[in-house]
């Protein structure tokens, strides 16, 4: 990748080359103000009852217009932010992170400083807030330039910035707010724009994400199209603007399918079927014979003996049928019969249509991170630990290549196995460990609440517990999600009234 000063980057001709460099590339009051932090925060990090309760009748006078419950409040903030940070810094996990969805609800006066709150007092010291979900982007309406509709869309709150107050408020109170993002997920809105039909990723039975993912709100894009490359680099532009103290990357691959389509056995089974993905499949071959016996696997799902002795003739001038990341059996006086180089063949053109699809992802991950890494702006990219996972010839239907994203990103591996106890949730951090370089930041996922089993899956005390021998090696913990921590403050913002 070519190293741009930032200072460039609004240029055109930076953003050309840029494209050419990413994607040529092979394959209460005073007296509780007062007490000492060891009085207040527990080993987990958790405060007092008592210091919760002091805090939100604070911010709930406050509300109301009490100047000094007010001033007693943000110093209440400051009090806790130094606690939760001398808690942190003294107990395991040093990070310990929470998923935020906010909502157009939460423009309303006090609604996420309540958020924000919460999360201090369960001994979280980030976050991640959704920037960018299911077609919408966290930008306020009367300034957003990017593709996609803005989540609050409430008439009269056109210049209310949610993502900006969610950073302010999060750091008033010393957390790290990241901005979490959809990535090859464009959602529903983006399929709804009829300039944008070439970049949405088609399999070979001429299907999109729509008809292969349960709910229908999944839209994802071919990672080769360059508008929708334009268009994701403008939003990510566009949330830095906003000084998050860092990026995450999810939806990095392709659908999810179910039953026998959630293996890809053929090529039928890709998303390689939209114009930009081939064309820069067939830039892929060495040769003549190479980019004959690609086109011809491609639209066919195999190749015959005839074909190979075919291609041999139509180019008797040229050896071994030719494609990047192949090498050729060890050199002959001449080509071995068709019949005896069919099957190898085969099996390598395969290898090749999805290792192609593969670098779609990884180059889509190296240029929505591009502008964060020169902001010195961290990055993470989240993945499903069996996302990249083999049977026999065949390949998970998400083809996410995690083991090989950058070490220089935040690794966040969502263990979300279920099983009868912990131990499948253990294995799988164990396998993301297992591979990840010395250095990469591993921060595994738990999904799940405190205190209770939720949907299967064990309390986050018993999750948390199993992940303890890996402290070593690991840089933090996050849990999915707030919503599941309060579900109904949850529910009460999804469907308030805004007044």
């Amino acid at each position: 990748m070519s190293n741009h000063p930032a200072k460039l980057l609004k240029s055109k001709l930076l953003w050309q080359s840029l494209f050419t460099a990413l994607f040529s590339s092979s394959l209460l009051l005073p007296n509780f103000v007062t007490q000492p932090a060891q009085a207040q925060v527990k080993q987990d990090c958790l405060l007092s009852t008592t210091a919760t309760q002091t805090k939100e009748k604070l911010r709930l006078l406050a509300l109301k217009g009490d100047r000094d419950a007010q001033n007693k409040y943000q110093q209440l903030l400051r009090q806790h932010a130094q606690e939760l940070q001398t808690c942190r810094s003294r107990n395991w996990p040093k990070i310990q992170a929470v998923w935020l969805r906010l909502y157009p609800c939460d423009i309303q006066p006090g609604s996420i400083d309540q958020i924000m709150d919460r999360i201090v007092n369960r001994g979280y010291n980030q976050i991640y807030v959704e920037a960018f979900y299911d077609g919408q982007v966290l930008l306020p309406a009367g300034d957003n330039p990017t593709a996609w509709p803005s989540v609050v869309r409430t008439p009269g709150a056109e210049n209310v910035d949610l993502l900006s107050v969610a950073i302010q408020k999060g750091r008033e109170r010393g957390l790290k707010v990241y901005a979490w993002m959809f990535t090859t997920n464009f959602g529903y809105t983006y399929a709804q724009r009829p300039d944008r039909e070439a970049a949405i990723a088609r399999n070979g039975k001429g299907q999109t994400s729509l008809y292969v993912v349960d709910n229908g709100s999944q839209v994802f894009i071919d990672p080769y199209n360059m508008q929708a490359k334009r268009d994701y680099f403008q939003m990510v532009q566009q949330v830095l603007r906003r000084r998050p103290d860092g990026l995450l990357f999810d939806y990095v691959r392709y659908p999810r399918q179910a039953g026998t389509d959630s293996i890809a056995t053929k090529v039928s089974d890709l998303w390689v079927f939209t114009p930009a993905i081939q064309e820069a499949l067939f830039r892929r071959a060495l040769n003549s014979k190479g980019l004959d016996l690609i086109r011809r696997f491609l639209k066919k799902g195999y190749i015959t003996v005839a074909d190979i002795d075919q291609v041999d003739k139509l180019y008797p001038q040229e050896g071994e049928p030719m494609w990047q990341g192949r090498i050729p059996p060890p050199q002959q006086k001449a080509l071995l019969p068709a019949a005896n180089r069919q099957p190898t063949l085969q099996v390598e053109l395969w290898q090749l249509m999805v290792a192609h699809a593969m670098q779609g992802i990884l180059d889509f991950v190296a240029l929505a991170s591009y502008p964060s890494q020169q902001l010195g702006i961290p990055s993470g990219v989240v993945f499903f630990p069996d996302g990249n996972q083999t049977v026999g010839q065949g390949y998970d239907s998400r083809l996410q290549p995690w083991d090989r994203f950058p070490s220089n990103l935040e690794w966040h591996a969502m263990a979300y196995a279920t099983c009868s106890d912990v131990s499948c949730i253990a294995t799988q951090v164990q396998q993301v460990l297992n591979v990840a370089k010395p250095g990469t930041q591993v921060i595994p996922a738990l999904a799940g609440a405190w205190g209770q089993s939720t949907s299967n899956r064990p309390s986050l005390e018993s999750q948390m517990q199993a992940l303890r021998k890996f402290a070593p090696q690991l840089a933090g913990v996050s849990h999915f999600a707030y919503s599941w921590q309060y579900p109904e403050n949850d529910s009460d913002r999804k469907f308030c009234r805004i007044r």
